[in-house]
């Protein structure tokens, strides 16, 4: 197996046990990057030297017993809308666009001693769900570049499916890290809206948006949101919940938990191909010891509407002054989404605000009194081409773009924890996934879940051949 191959945990376990230097692994992923990057195009920019000379102060350090943290030594790179002092982020855009303050997530990563080799590629100010960039060019998927890569954060479902990083942080406001993860095969964490702070990452809705975890297992995705959740003073909408070790609750497996399996709505527009790997998936889970139990759930059409109203309201303000003086700084299809805010009544918006904790405790009241989690599809249909979702007309646009986000929008109104796991191909050749929702701050749940199927599955160990 190759250095490229280990998960994170493999990773910063033999660097700290000296098995391996961090030098040494940092070079293995540059080269894996310098092979990947003109078929994917996943990366903005790459930090080779920087890296380099990171990995041989983290290595010093650790041969002279200084402190170590749960990341030493170890490759990622994120999506490039974390802003660090001295660099400004490019967010998508050609434009420069107005800088902001400080990420204290990338602080806490530098702390626990995490190397930062490279930024990546996202959609256009994250407003894209399938990873095209007419300024930049398109994150193309590593299984098949004539596909999407999901988006808005498609560099880093790309990065992490192609071993380029060990894991990935990205945002997701609509779906932006599940469906990337679900079309490219690795899993995809988006937390409890207010459990990971969002200080010093671009907003596109400021009360929706959410960091993310892009993550090759379960146990990864667990040590990275240990490290990234908690209460941030720059960040008054930041939860002061305790952070626990999330993977303690792997050793209870999951013999007794109730999957919800909805009897409308989120398995009614699913592809064959998904469907069937969808099954497959809860057949496993049952054989682990969970019981399956159906679910009505409430009608999610509203949610996703309230979701939509919320999001281009923010994004519309957000945006309004870039949009008044640099018009020109923006493709045409994201200046129209940007600025399809300015028609939403502020009545609206503040209804849809308002009934968010009402509309969030019936849905838990409703679901989770029956179920500890709810199974379901994270994209519903096999992973489009990128020709058929280069959409031209409005119409088409809004149609293919209701159609990707239709399993995971809704949770982002609510606010709740999903998971995106990895469970098989379709015939095309591409990942599928299932996604896996829970009661607000139950990730330990979310991660259970997940930790129980790959034990019994291979599938978040598949890696994409490099192109000849």
């Amino acid at each position: 197996m190759s250095v490229v191959d280990w998960t994170l945990t493999e990773t910063a376990s033999a660097i700290a046990e000296r098995r391996i230097s961090s030098v040494e692994v940092v070079a293995e992923h540059l080269r894996a990057i310098e092979a990947w990057q003109p078929h994917v195009n996943a990366f903005v920019s790459v930090f080779a030297e920087q890296a380099l000379d990171a990995a041989r102060r983290a290595d010093d350090a650790l041969s002279t017993g200084r402190g170590v943290g749960p990341l030493h030594g170890v490759p990622l790179a994120h999506k490039d809308m974390f802003q660090r002092p001295g660099r400004r982020s490019t967010c998508g855009s050609r434009a420069s666009p107005p800088p902001f303050t400080a990420s204290t997530l990338l602080e806490r990563f530098d702390a626990a001693g995490a190397i930062e080799v490279g930024a990546l590629k996202m959609a256009e100010f994250a407003l894209g769900p399938t990873g095209h960039n007419a300024f930049l060019g398109d994150c193309r998927n590593p299984w098949n570049a004539a596909h999407v890569s999901g988006g808005s954060s498609s560099g880093g479902g790309v990065a992490v499916a192609a071993r380029l990083v060990c894991s990935s942080l990205g945002s997701d406001t609509g779906g932006s890290v599940r469906l990337p993860a679900s079309a490219t095969g690795v899993l995809g964490l988006k937390p409890t809206n207010g459990r990971v702070t969002r200080a010093g990452m671009m907003p596109l809705a400021p009360s929706v948006d959410v960091p993310g975890i892009f993550a090759r297992s379960a146990r990864d995705a667990a040590v990275v949101l240990r490290i990234a959740a908690g209460h941030d003073p720059r960040d008054a909408r930041s939860s002061s919940r305790p952070v626990p070790d999330y993977a303690l609750a792997f050793a209870r497996g999951i013999e007794g938990l109730r999957v919800g399996v909805p009897e409308n709505f989120f398995l009614e527009d699913v592809e064959p191909d998904v469907e069937v790997a969808l099954a497959e998936s809860r057949r496993v889970l049952e054989s682990l010891g969970a019981r399956l139990v159906t679910v009505r759930v409430p009608r999610p059409e509203p949610l996703t509407e309230l979701s939509r109203a919320l999001v281009y309201a923010e994004a519309s303000a957000v945006h309004s002054t870039w949009l008044r003086d640099h018009a020109a700084g923006y493709s045409p299809q994201v200046r129209v989404r940007a600025a399809t805010g300015f028609a939403i009544p502020a009545p609206i918006y503040l209804q849809a605000q308002a009934l968010r904790p009402l509309l969030l405790w019936r849905f838990v009241q409703a679901v989770f009194d029956d179920c500890d989690v709810l199974h379901l599809p994270t994209l519903g249909m096999a992973v489009p081409t990128r020709a058929e979702t280069d959409v031209g007309s409005a119409a088409a646009m809004w149609d293919k773009i209701a159609r990707l986000v239709r399993c995971t929008a809704p949770f982002n109104y609510l606010g709740l924890p999903a998971i995106s796991v990895p469970c098989g191909f379709t015939r095309n050749g591409l990942p599928t996934s299932f996604q896996v929702v829970a009661r607000p701050f139950a990730e330990s749940t979310l991660l259970r879940v997940a930790h129980a199927f790959e034990g019994a599955t291979d599938w978040h160990r598949r890696a994409p051949p490099l192109p000849t």
